[in-house]
């Protein structure tokens, strides 16, 4: 009986985790360092306030573009970061370094401009927003690496295809209003042109 329960425990560990050959995960396996406070915990860059933010439009270098309608209600420090990302042109020229057909576009790392070698390693922490809401196709997250607590801080995902398995795993912090035809034609390498948020 015993070696039966070990086995399905790490059976469980191992779906929990996403193992690349049954659940594929976005990650982004090195953050860049933050300040720490007294107690050595990161410090969270408290983010501006969305104000009447419902939305943002994301247009690509190549042409066409896809709107993303914003789920404050459920990660709302998630929104107001992307918000204030946007405003400042921080994704503008950033491209989209991982597109796993059928899985995830993902895009918005800093490093893609300036080190495209290393993209998919850069951006900062905040904390992660879980909620009930679904990894539906055209659900949009964010990266994170092991810690389940602790995601970028810039780079995020649109899901291609429904994805249960992150369901309750990553912020959820958006879906695709309109446009999800553009998206599904991302490649590696397409730049974001600019983020208009509306």
């Amino acid at each position: 009986m015993r070696p039966i329960a070990l086995s399905l425990l790490a059976t469980l560990v191992i779906s929990a985790c996403g193992a690349a050959a049954t659940a594929p995960s976005p990650t982004t396996p090195i953050f860049t360092p933050r300040p720490t406070t007294a107690g050595g915990a990161a410090t969270a860059t408290q983010p501006a306030p969305t104000g009447s933010a419902t939305s943002a439009t994301v247009e690509l270098a190549k042409g066409g573009s896809f709107t993303i309608r914003f789920r404050a209600d459920k990660a709302p420090k998630t929104v107001a970061n992307f918000v204030k990302k946007a405003r400042a042109s921080e994704y503008d020229g950033t491209t989209f370094h991982r597109v796993v057909p059928g899985f995830v576009a993902q895009g918005g790392d800093p490093l893609s401009k300036t080190d495209p070698a290393r993209a998919g390693t850069g951006g900062g922490k905040q904390p992660t927003e879980l909620s009930d809401l679904p990894f539906v196709k055209g659900a949009v997250g964010i990266a994170r690496g092991g810690d389940i607590n602790v995601s970028n801080d810039a780079q995020f995902y649109v899901v291609l295809d429904d994805a249960p398995h992150l369901n309750g795993q990553y912020t959820n912090f958006g879906t695709v209003a309109s446009g999800m035809d553009v998206v599904l034609k991302i490649a590696v390498g397409d730049k974001i042109k600019t983020v208009r948020v509306e």
